[in-house]
């Protein structure tokens, strides 16, 4: 998002890699292991990434769709969001390489490790956002594809540089990795209203205590790179934990709250009430006891409560 339009989960979300290790192989076996091509470009687009975004996209036009289902304009909204998605990701990693080539987590992706050029990066990048964004304009809305570019422009130009100047930079992030969903509602109900500002308020409130989990995870490595990131300057994991409490405690509410508001049956404030206690207990556990493993399971958490409570949302929709 931190979630790019990947961003729907940033790049911090991907697990962490291994330190190259002298394996006594000659150098042809260690390029015969190495990773194809096509395994570059889709880790250099962030593709797993991007599939989060497939789902996001695809629920809030669900949500917001009445009557017979449009598969067109749907396929259009989410594959042109995906497209942008994807050049988003791929210009980051241009944006970043030198960074990342500082980080054990990082430095063995195609830039860093020199599998890829970064005039090809940059190529790559620019020309999947411009695809996505006209994809976005021609068959689905022009409020979709301006949605799209907002979205791109604040994560490479606000989100990503901020990565080295203030903490802060979380929260900002979080922003272009709540919008996806919001295109999606744009484009079934033709504009924005409280619906799809709910669902955008969910997914920025559910990216804070999974970020924080896994900064406070690699919270080395990213001082290491050059980023400021909250717990690098939290010792005692003390604000850290309590921030993630907080925000748990608010994607809880908002995980209910389309129930509330007669966006889904009654049925989805149980699911969301059980999920959401789940979340925050993690989160809490993490505040009383600020060490790896707790993030780990924090961060493990997030990553199952968020499926599960989108699908409960779209299960339990109303009409």
């Amino acid at each position: 998002m931190k979630t790019a339009l990947s961003i729907g989960l940033s790049e911090e979300a991907q697990p962490a890699e291994s330190a190259p290790m002298s394996d006594g192989l000659p150098s042809e076996s260690r390029r015969a292991e190495s990773p194809s091509l096509a395994a570059d470009v889709m880790d250099l687009v962030k593709l797993r990434l991007s599939l989060l975004v497939v789902f996001t996209t695809w629920l809030g036009f669900y949500l917001g769709w009445q009557g017979p289902m449009n598969w067109l304009l749907m396929f259009h909204t989410v594959f042109g969001t995906v497209l942008a998605a994807c050049g988003a990701g791929a210009l980051n990693q241009y944006l970043e390489r030198e960074h990342d080539a500082r980080m054990r987590r990082t430095r063995e992706r195609p830039l860093p490790s020199s599998r890829l050029t970064p005039d090809t990066a940059l190529i790559i990048g620019v020309a999947l956002s411009i695809a996505g964004l006209l994809e976005l304009a021609a068959f689905a809305s022009l409020l979709a594809a301006v949605l799209a570019a907002a979205t791109i422009v604040t994560y490479l130009f606000c989100y990503t540089p901020l990565k080295r100047r203030t903490s802060l930079n979380t929260l900002v992030g979080a922003i272009p990795g709540a919008i996806p969903p919001l295109i999606g509602w744009a484009v079934a109900t033709d504009g924005i209203n409280f619906g799809g500002w709910l669902l955008f308020m969910l997914m920025f409130a559910w990216q804070m205590p999974h970020f924080l989990a896994i900064a406070w995870m690699y919270r080395d490595d990213y001082a290491q790179a050059g980023f400021v990131m909250l717990p690098g300057n939290d010792a005692d994991g003390s604000s850290t934990g309590r921030q993630a409490v907080n925000y748990t405690l608010i994607t809880w509410v908002l995980g209910m709250a389309p129930a509330m508001f007669g966006l889904t049956a009654p049925w989805h404030a149980v699911s969301a009430l059980l999920l959401g206690a789940w979340f925050a207990l993690a989160a809490f556990r993490f505040h009383l006891e600020p060490v790896q493993a707790r993030a780990r399971t924090l961060f493990l958490v997030s990553i199952v409560y968020l499926p599960l409570l989108l699908a409960s949302l779209a299960i339990f929709k109303r009409g």
